[in-house]
C-alpha cells in the first residue's frame, strides 16, 4: 500500500523541518547503506584481461550523500532531505556495486577499482545524470538513470556502451515509514539496473 498525498504532505514537513530557539530538538541524520544484492550466473569461462570500473562522475547534489529529491508539479526544482542520507556518495557506492557484480559474474580474469592502482586492459566508466526520490508522484517512487560506456585501455576505443534508467515504486502505510521503504527501493532498482549490465556485458565481452 501506497501513502495518501496527505501522508505524503506530513512526510515532507517532518522531512524538511528545522528547529530553532525552543522548536523540539532537530532529527539525528540517519544514514542508509546502498548495497544491493544481484544475483547472476558466474560466465563459464572469464574474458582475459583486466578490467577498471572507475569511480562514476556526477553533477551537483548527485555527488554528495544526502537523498535528492523532486516534488510533482517542480520539475525544475532538485532539493536535498536534511537528515537523510547515503553512508557513501551515490557515484562510489554504484561503482562499487557494478564491481562487485561483475567479479562475481566472472566475466573478467580481473576486476579493479582505482584504489587497486592496477593497469587494465579495459576501462568501465560513466556518469550518474538521476538517482532522487519522488515523494509526491502517484505513486510515490524513486528513478534512476547513468550512462556507462567501456574502452579499450590501449587506445580508448569504445567497445560498448548504453544509457540505464528504470524506477521502483515506494510503498509504505505510515509517513514514519517512508525512508525506509524509499531506501529499500534504490536498491531494489539498483539492483535491476547493475544486473542489466552486467548481463549486458557478458553479451559483448571481449574473449
Amino acid at each position: 500500500m501506497h501513502c495518501s498525498g496527505n501522508y505524503l504532505t506530513a512526510l515532507l514537513l517532518v522531512l524538511l523541518l528545522t528547529g530553532c530557539g525552543s522548536s523540539p530538538p532537530l532529527q539525528s541524520d540517519r544514514y542508509y547503506a546502498l548495497s544491493p544484492i544481484i544475483r547472476e550466473t558466474p560466465a563459464a569461462t572469464p574474458a582475459s584481461g583486466v578490467l577498471l570500473v572507475n569511480t562514476l562522475a556526477a553533477r551537483g547534489f548527485l555527488g554528495g550523500r544526502q537523498i535528492v529529491y523532486r516534488q510533482d508539479g517542480q520539475p525544475l526544482r532538485v532539493e536535498r532531505y536534511d537528515w537523510l542520507l547515503w553512508e557513501e556518495t551515490v557515484p562510489r557506492a554504484l561503482a562499487q556495486s557494478l564491481a562487485d557484480a561483475i567479479r562475481d559474474a566472472g566475466l573478467f580474469e580481473f576486476v579493479v577499482t582505482p584504489a587497486d592502482r592496477a593497469r587494465a586492459d579495459y576501462i568501465l566508466s560513466g556518469e550518474v545524470e538521476t538517482f532522487e526520490h519522488r515523494p509526491t508522484d502517484q505513486p510515490p517512487r524513486v528513478v534512476a538513470s547513468l550512462n556507462l560506456s567501456l574502452v579499450r585501455a590501449t587506445d580508448r576505443r569504445s567497445v560498448w556502451m548504453k544509457t540505464y534508467r528504470g524506477e521502483e515504486q515506494v510503498d509504505a502505510s505510515t509517513p514514519e515509514a517512508i525512508p525506509d521503504a524509499m531506501a529499500e527501493s534504490f536498491n531494489r532498482l539498483t539492483a535491476r539496473l547493475v544486473g542489466e549490465v552486467v548481463r549486458d556485458l557478458r553479451g559483448n565481452r571481449q574473449d
